[in-house]
């Protein structure tokens, strides 16, 4: 390989994961500012503030040991989920084809799990509300339970993130492979060749249908209502998140805008045939989708109910129906 297409390439990594940091910090603005906000007849935060202002704000706060048995595992485990999404951003982008199967759909689901799994370890390794230890049931006078394990309330979440990872990211894994089946290959640069020469796969109907299918499921990848059964008022809403603080709770905040780019971009190179490259007017499209998609899902959110257990799963196995049928759809 020349040393100018090395340099080329190279440049065209860099600069695209950087824009797509940049942007990523961007997007939870835009979700709550024009779309929460006016909703909901109010003026909203300033663009920058979820994404940016916050997370800047965090590193800047004092850092705290939480009560945990691994403390530094639990504050690490935001850094492996920035990372898991970092490749996944790495591996859709062209001038990494050439790494062959890690630049595959399967290498992607993978990462995608590593990120799903994380939430588990976050519920399984903090023992603490507000830093403050307090195992339940309680046992105070009179609050004692007899031959009742106790467990601390974060468990309820990881309990809650093994039945997200097992059932509920159905419907985004069955989404991407229907352009797999349709290109016949799992390998990223043969999906996108597919659609180079027959069109992007979003206007067939096994397309459309793995789209919604997707989207849903980005839905429930992101935690967000109405499939919010990550985060409940049963451990002061914020679930496995609870006890992270300063730098730690600011990584939270980017992992989050930085997934949304992530899914974003897989969506486009999937069902578009557009993979982000800097030095291409793909990049735009794929900036495009991300800020529709928080927009999509800010709406949708908006005016949808809170799923209950007893909602979630009939709603999930009906979108994972849908994805099977697309599936099927892709093969005729």
């Amino acid at each position: 390989m020349e040393a100018s297409t090395i340099i080329y390439s190279t440049a065209a990594v860099i600069g695209t994961i950087i824009v797509a940091f940049i942007v990523s910090l961007w997007l939870p603005g835009i979700e709550r500012k024009f779309v929460h906000a006016r909703i909901q007849q109010r003026i909203g935060p300033p663009i920058s503030s979820p994404g940016f202002m916050a997370p800047l704000k965090f590193f800047f706060k004092e850092t705290i040991t939480p009560n945990s048995p691994v403390p530094r595992l639990y504050n690490a485990l935001p850094l492996v989920a920035i990372l898991s999404i970092f490749f996944i951003l790495l591996f859709l982008i062209p001038q990494m084809y050439f790494l062959g199967a890690l630049a595959s759909v399967i290498a992607i689901v993978g990462l995608l799990k590593v990120e799903e799994v994380i939430y588990v370890f976050m519920g399984s390794l903090s023992q603490s509300v507000m830093s403050l230890s307090m195992p339940f049931p309680d046992v105070v006078k009179g609050a004692k339970h007899q031959k009742v394990t106790r467990s601390f309330l974060e468990n309820l979440s990881s309990l809650r993130a093994f039945r997200l990872i097992a059932f509920g990211s159905f419907p985004l894994y069955l989404a991407i492979f229907v352009p797999v089946a349709m290109a016949g290959s799992v390998f990223l640069g043969d999906i996108v060749s597919y659609q180079q020469i027959h069109g992007p796969i979003l206007f067939t109907v096994a397309g459309a249908i793995g789209a919604i299918v997707f989207f849903m499921g980005y839905m429930i990848l992101l935690n967000e209502y109405p499939f919010a059964i990550l985060k409940t008022k049963a451990d002061v809403i914020e679930g496995p998140y609870m006890e992270y603080a300063a730098k730690y709770r600011a990584y939270n905040y980017i992992a989050r805008g930085f997934l949304m780019f992530a899914l974003g971009a897989l969506f486009s190179v999937l069902f578009l045939g557009i993979p982000p490259n800097l030095f291409s007017v793909g990049i735009l499209v794929n900036i495009v989708v991300a800020l529709l998609f928080p927009i999509f899902m800010a709406v949708m959110s908006a005016f949808s109910p809170i799923f209950t257990n007893k909602q979630f799963y009939p709603v999930v196995t009906g979108l994972s129906l849908l994805g099977v049928l697309a599936i099927i759809a892709a093969f005729i």
